[in-house]
């Protein structure tokens, strides 16, 4: 018998358990089909915020978190997990069976509360400026000083507190405006992540708002000890991935002495569909430096 013979049964199987569901589902007294879960994960709700929101946490765990009591694990941090923690989540899976990826904790930050509105929500707390062209009520956006240290004052410290994390090491990623926010954590408190992952990220917001934040850090002198992985998809709209070109070629022209820095044009791809190929590469290039020998 060969591969696929074996494959019919199992497929006809499948359907005829769909089928079957369905059909018991008409009744009033048949139980619910099970819901599909995502394996070694926690949905946490935190207090309400200092900035006065709620937020819930998506974490994933790795598969030997519970064996192996005295293990610590770095952590990515992720904006957008109600969206993206699914996605991060299997990407985890497949670089650490290539072993290109240690073991991490995955900590995807959403909302809490009954059919949020996610647009509006991140919209308040990922941008650092409001834009009056994009978003006409300026108290709905520009937030992300508050947003930034809710995660270093709140966040982070439960993380840390109830999850055995290697506090030396974290990164930040996320993608749009989740991109901006990780490129606006970078250049204000850059000591808080070691590594940042800005995924076609909106450097046009706030009349570039963003390129003006990080000339200014140019010229503190500060350091920039960082590992940064930064994207653009090549068939998004021209107006950002214009911006972002110039940004990529903004960072490359200072050559932070300490920043790693990588960049990727994503060919054939939109705004959202780069997501896969973004988070997956700049997922193994965030924790490259300990990634298994």
């Amino acid at each position: 018998m060969n591969l696929f013979s074996r494959l019919i049964p199992a497929l006809l199987l499948t359907g005829a358990a769909v089928g079957a569901c369905a059909a018991d589902s008409a009744a009033a007294p048949a139980p619910a089909c099970p819901a599909v879960t995502l394996a070694n994960t926690q949905l946490r709700s935190l207090p309400r915020a200092a900035n006065g929101r709620d937020y819930q946490l998506y974490v994933s765990l790795p598969a030997a978190y519970g064996k192996q009591p005295e293990k610590r694990y770095p952590v990515l941090y992720l904006t957008d997990g109600y969206w993206d923690f699914p996605l991060l989540c299997a990407i985890a899976g497949n670089l650490y069976y290539d072993q290109v990826l240690p073991e991490v904790i995955i900590v995807g930050i959403g909302y809490a509360g009954e059919n949020p509105d996610f647009d509006v929500l991140r919209s308040y707390d990922l941008t650092p400026v409001a834009d009056a062209g994009k978003n006409k009520n300026r108290t709905m956006a520009g937030h992300a000083a508050e947003f930034l240290g809710v995660i270093e004052k709140e966040i982070i410290p439960f993380v840390e507190r109830e999850y055995r994390v290697a506090p030396s090491y974290r990164a930040l990623a996320g993608h749009s405006q989740g991109g901006l926010f990780a490129l606006y954590a970078m250049f204000t408190k850059p000591e808080l992540f070691q590594a940042y992952v800005a995924l076609s990220p909106g450097v046009d917001w706030g009349n570039e708002w963003i390129f003006r934040c990080e000339e200014q850090f140019a010229k503190s002198g500060r350091p920039l000890h960082a590992r940064l992985f930064l994207t653009g998809a090549a068939d998004e709209w021209p107006f950002l991935i214009s911006s972002i070109l110039r940004f990529n070629t903004q960072i490359r022209a200072r050559a932070y002495p300490g920043l790693t820095y990588e960049w990727r044009l994503l060919e054939g791809e939109r705004h959202s569909g780069g997501k896969a190929e973004g988070h997956n590469r700049g997922f193994r290039f965030a924790f490259a430096p300990l990634a298994p020998k």
